[in-house]
């Protein structure tokens, strides 16, 4: 079995396929991020305050954490290949929306429903990588089409940003609409017409989020991210003021760490690939040493680099072993609430990303920016504490039969 699996090759098709749905996230998380570049010339054309701008932001976040799930929930049972060309042709309107607004109203509706329909089109992607590609191949695909969100954050969003700068803002959401438009010329011609649909009902795919074991699997990645952003949060302050750089140089800095995080979504292919959920266990230990060495070098400017670029590596490093690893679960669980479980990533990473700031904030506020490394290193901690448990519990109930021996090993 061993010997076939690694025989296992893409095909053309399918190697074009992983290209189209990375590109689609990148399409999206260029969409999502590249508002944080231009909050100051958005605040200004529209005469709100650079708080409200803010909006544009944790809005868009807190409608992508809220509505995808629920949304999933009730498109999944419709054929995939209509479903992806209708969402990607929202997102496309979403995008031209924000472009012509001209009040800070129209603009967070157009990113609220932007929001929404990129968390249901990530959901899918997932779910249809998990269904087309080889058993060898899922956790390296799926990796690779989470890294469209990371390219976007190296690539589109400084490109969207200068277009931004140099044009006006909206002239950016036109670019993120014309980057849609391509997506769906491309979706039309690759996406395979005839995919699976799970005709779960709604309440019994929203049952998962009563299983003990989805809620384990969902926290898992909530405290990994939760580690990171405890400290990213104020990587400025940290540069400037503990690692002793000059203002100047903290962009190049930034996009080297984006760079390096690119890795990471290599690092999570290769995980999700050789026993997966075991290897989680140790991953999240060798990310809380790397988060904790912060505090001893935050005196050196570059051994202080050292440790941030090694935390940048490991921020997705887990990223396609679990969200593999909730399908399978939904696969037992409940059959028909695959796709659902395919958006609890994203929703569980969104969650993590609020929880770091918030914990951050409250250590900053009472400490120091040295601090925040210990802190970082145990709500890493607690995910490999999750995963041991996680672990302990499939090999104990045998979890997935064969499922668990081609995808997980345990």
């Amino acid at each position: 079995m061993e010997t076939a699996v690694k025989k296992e090759s893409l095909s053309t098709k399918q190697k074009i396929l992983a290209f189209t749905l990375t590109l689609l996230t990148f399409v999206m998380g260029t969409s999502e991020f590249v508002i944080v570049g231009l909050l100051t010339e958005v605040s200004s054309d529209l005469t709100i305050s650079l708080a409200v701008a803010g909006t544009l932001v944790s809005g868009f976040a807190i409608a992508y954490a809220i509505g995808t799930p629920i949304v999933t929930v009730y498109v999944s049972r419709f054929p995939k290949y209509p479903l992806m060309l209708t969402l990607i042709s929202l997102f496309i309107i979403g995008n031209a929306i924000s472009a012509l607004s001209s009040t800070y109203e129209l603009l967070i509706f157009s990113r609220v429903i932007t929001a929404v329909v990129s968390g249901v089109l990530v959901a899918l992607s997932m779910s249809i990588a998990s269904d087309i590609m080889p058993e060898s191949k899922k956790g390296p695909i799926i990796a690779l089409i989470f890294a469209g969100f990371t390219i976007s954050n190296v690539i589109g969003v400084p490109l969207g940003t200068l277009i931004g700068q140099l044009g006006n803002w909206q002239l950016t959401f036109w670019f993120t609409t014309l980057l849609g438009i391509i997506s769906l010329i491309m979706a039309i011609f690759i996406l395979p017409r005839k995919l699976k649909v799970q005709k779960g009902s709604a309440k019994e795919q929203l049952s998962l989020l009563g299983n003990p074991r989805m809620i384990l699997a969902f926290f898992i990645p909530t405290f990994s991210i939760a580690g990171t952003y405890t400290i990213y949060t104020y990587i400025t302050p940290i540069l400037e003021e503990g690692l002793g750089i000059a203002t100047g140089y903290v962009s190049v800095i930034l996009l080297a760490y984006g760079a390096f995080s690119i890795f990471s979504n290599v690092l999570a292919g290769k995980i999700a690939s050789h026993n997966g959920v075991s290897k989680l266990r140790y991953v999240f230990i060798v990310q809380a040493v790397i988060l904790g060495s912060l505090y001893f070098t935050m005196g050196s400017t570059f051994a202080g680099l050292v440790s941030l670029m090694a935390m940048a590596v490991m921020i997705y490093a887990m990223n396609a072993t679990i969200q593999m690893y909730l399908m399978n679960l939904a696969t037992v669980y409940s059959p028909g609430a695959k796709d659902f479980a395919s958006s609890l990533t994203p929703v569980a990473v969104n969650i993590g990303i609020a929880l770091g700031a918030t914990l951050g904030g409250y250590v900053v506020a009472n400490g120091g920016y040295v601090h925040l490394s210990w802190v970082g290193g145990l709500s890493a901690l607690i995910a490999s504490g999750l995963a041991f448990i996680s672990y302990r519990m499939d090999a104990k109930e045998d979890f997935a039969g064969s499922e668990a021996e081609e995808g997980f090993e345990v």
